[in-house]
């Protein structure tokens, strides 16, 4: 199997010892406290699970400035987008301390991690607009993952951070929600070798399920890995409950047995396009994967970038030993009424825009509101149906 990135094993910031966790919770009780924002919580989760490995926890200044400027931590560590931990004011807490970090998403806000201070360092602003510039391709604050990030504050609190619990991800998705450890080991139970990931914030219909088989088929892996983000996602996407139940019933019914791990992860969507791309192939790596799928407009939101975009920074900003994982790269797919089947549509120079089953996302969003079910070629059945009804309840 695939070897973590940047390390021989993985460095999961969780404390699996119940009886740590027990003496880190009590300690937790008299220490200062600060609540993080849904992103460093997310961040949290991330380093938790291993999917940040080989990180310790919350970068200084100096690496998220050199992340942004060259993709790489101050020390040579390539990584794609800055691991932060932001706040508006930092007054109080002392390098050389320890502070419980609470999580704004639980009621109540418990205890999410506990971190020892390293140091607590300012940007400028002009050194947040240019990091929001180089992660997201735009200083647009209209741009979702621009406004979070300004949102968070110019003081980051640095240095590693011993994880207690995942947050709400366990408890509202525990069939799905999967740490990158555990997602090797179920490769290993499988006897899977080389896999394949698809990541996805939607449902999947037609053209995804269809993909995921080629790349199966073009690469020769043992499975797929269907990899979903359980987290915050901006208004209008839907519901990871509700994906997740659409994409199950696609897998039982469409899948070949042993062929198809549904999991997800606990991370808020960025929308960060082409460096988002590159952080997924990350933490793909980290989870054993040996490929990614990438496809048109990965991780992109309106229309910040370009279509090909998060395929074509692997070429141009990601040097050739960075990462061991690969990049299955994928057109836009759509169900030919020429072939009757799914297709890249550059494999298919002969074909008109009439000669595909084309949809825009907000027909689709109208016909599922109306009680509608998309064509089949467009979407299988089952999956209309349970999209159909999220909708209408949402009416």
């Amino acid at each position: 199997m695939i070897k973590p990135h940047g390390s021989d094993a993985l460095n999961a910031l969780y404390v699996s010892s119940s009886d740590q966790r027990a003496a880190l919770n009590r300690e937790a009780a008299d220490l200062p406290s600060i609540t993080l924002s849904s992103a460093a919580a997310a961040n949290a989760v991330m380093l938790g699970a291993g999917y940040f490995n080989p990180l310790s926890g919350y970068m200084t200044r100096a690496d998220a400035l050199s992340v942004g400027e060259k993709l790489q931590t101050a020390d040579g560590l390539f990584w794609p987008v800055p691991i932060l931990n932001l706040l508006e004011d930092a007054s109080g807490i002392e390098p050389g301390s320890r502070i419980a970090l609470r999580d704004p998403n639980v009621e109540g806000q418990p205890v999410l991690a506990i971190q020892t201070v390293n140091g607590v360092d300012e940007f400028t602003p002009d050194e947040i607009d240019s990091l929001a510039e180089q992660i997201f391709a735009t200083g647009d604050a209209d741009h979702p993952g621009v406004a979070t990030f300004k949102a968070q504050g110019r003081f980051a609190v640095h240095g590693p951070i011993e994880v207690l619990n995942f947050s709400y991800f366990e408890n509202d998705f525990p069939d799905t929600f999967r740490t990158a450890q555990s997602i090797r080991d179920e490769f290993a139970e499988r006897g899977w070798h080389k896999v394949v990931a698809f990541q996805t914030r939607n449902p999947m219909h037609r053209a995804h399920e269809e993909l995921c088989k080629m790349a199966l088929k073009d690469t020769g892996a043992d499975g797929v890995l269907i990899h979903m983000l359980l987290g915050k996602l901006k208004p209008g996407d839907i519901p990871a409950d509700v994906r997740d139940a659409a994409i199950r019933k696609m897998v039982e019914a469409y899948f070949p047995e042993n062929s198809c791990m549904i999991t997800g992860y606990g991370f808020d969507m960025l929308y960060a396009g082409p460096r988002e791309a590159v952080l997924h192939a990350v933490f793909r790596q980290n989870a054993g994967c040996s490929y990614l799928i990438v496809g048109r407009d990965h991780a992109g939101v309106g229309d910040y970038y370009g279509p090909f975009d998060a395929q074509t920074i692997f070429d141009e900003q990601v040097p050739d030993d960075a990462l061991d994982i690969e990049i299955y790269r994928a057109d836009h797919t759509a169900y030919s009424k020429k072939l009757e089947r799914v297709v890249m549509m550059r494999d298919v120079p002969d074909h008109t825009k009439d000669d595909f089953v084309l949809l825009s996302g907000t027909k689709v969003r109208e016909m599922l509101g109306n009680g509608i079910a998309p064509p089949p070629e467009f979407s299988r059945p089952e999956v209309a149906e349970i999209l159909m009804n999220y909708y209408q309840q949402k009416a």
